[in-house]
């Protein structure tokens, strides 16, 4: 079984090393398109033999980073059929888990599944850890995050079109659409790990929003100040569970809206593509809210 894996790079130093240590059973070619690092990422990218390394390409959106992410991700998978039976496209703290992923994968295909979205987790530690460190075996408690549930598998012979919503939060693929029966796979976003390692990279993402990324309000939370932050945190801190219980049942557990599902009980595609962007373009403003209810609810 052989699986291609694409994503995007920039200044990703600290966390490549559990990318790889991650995906590395897994995954056959990597194909890695650098924005420009600035820390030794390019470095560390290279001395996998795995890894094709690629410039990113020109912004086809010069006013937009999520929007030009997003048509790369659209199409760079399409080189991938006839060679590969699983393509992953995820960004770098994305890891998709299951107990028993290699022989999940091949039961999947075996039963003609075509794509695997995957539960949205977002796993949080106080400290960043050692680099050494299998994040899904050592940092296990993450919250459930429904924006999270994305597509990032799926096979690329069956499938004709992904159609993402930025930030890939929500998809409308087409072509030989086949979703397993019940969702077991997760996708744990290793994002918050530190709080002040987390401060400082959302002030460097903030220097390179560009004009319509600010406007549709992407990526808005790289402008909160360190108290909405800290809120943001604690409301993701309040909520964790293990995901490594062997009880956890995710397909059972997982609360909140799961696109795929809604498609397939007869919404229309553009209906739920639609509702994923509104999700991705008002988190920011909606965590705020509530975690700023729960400080006053505990304060009286």
């Amino acid at each position: 079984m052989k699986i291609d894996l694409y994503a995007r790079c920039w200044n990703e130093r600290d966390m490549l090393p559990f990318f790889f240590l991650h995906y590395d059973k897994l995954v056959q070619r990597y194909i890695i398109y650098d924005d420009a690092s600035t820390d030794d990422s390019q470095e560390i990218l290279l001395r996998n033999p795995k890894v094709e390394l690629r410039p990113m390409p020109l912004y086809s959106d010069p006013e937009s980073r999520i929007s030009s992410a997003l048509a790369l991700q659209e199409t760079c998978w399409k080189e991938s059929r006839g060679s590969a039976d699983w393509v992953i496209v995820t960004d770098i703290d994305e890891h998709l888990y299951h107990p028993n992923m290699y022989d999940y994968l091949g039961q999947c295909r075996a039963r003609g599944v075509t794509i695997i979205p995957g539960l949205g987790y977002q796993m949080l530690s106080e400290r960043f850890p050692e680099h050494k460190t299998l994040l899904c075996q050592s940092l296990t408690r993450g919250a459930c995050y429904p924006l999270y549930s994305k597509l990032n598998i799926f096979t690329p012979n069956e499938i004709d079109a992904v159609n993402y919503s930025p930030g890939r939060h929500g998809a409308a693929p087409t072509g030989h659409v086949v979703l397993p029966a019940r969702d077991e796979l997760l996708l744990l976003h290793y994002h918050y790990l530190g709080f002040e390692r987390v401060r400082k990279r959302y002030a460097q993402f903030l220097t390179r929003q560009r004009k319509n990324d600010m406007a549709m309000g992407w990526g808005s939370q790289y402008s909160w100040s360190s108290q909405q932050l800290h809120e943001a945190w604690n409301l993701v801190a309040s909520r964790l569970v293990d995901i490594s219980r062997p009880d956890l049942r995710p397909w059972e557990t997982h609360k909140g809206p799961r696109w795929w599902r809604d498609r397939h009980r007869g919404g229309r595609a553009r209906r739920w593509l639609e509702k994923a962007s509104r999700v991705f373009s008002g988190l920011s403003n909606r965590i705020y809210r509530r975690s700023r209810r729960l400080r006053d609810r505990d304060s009286v």
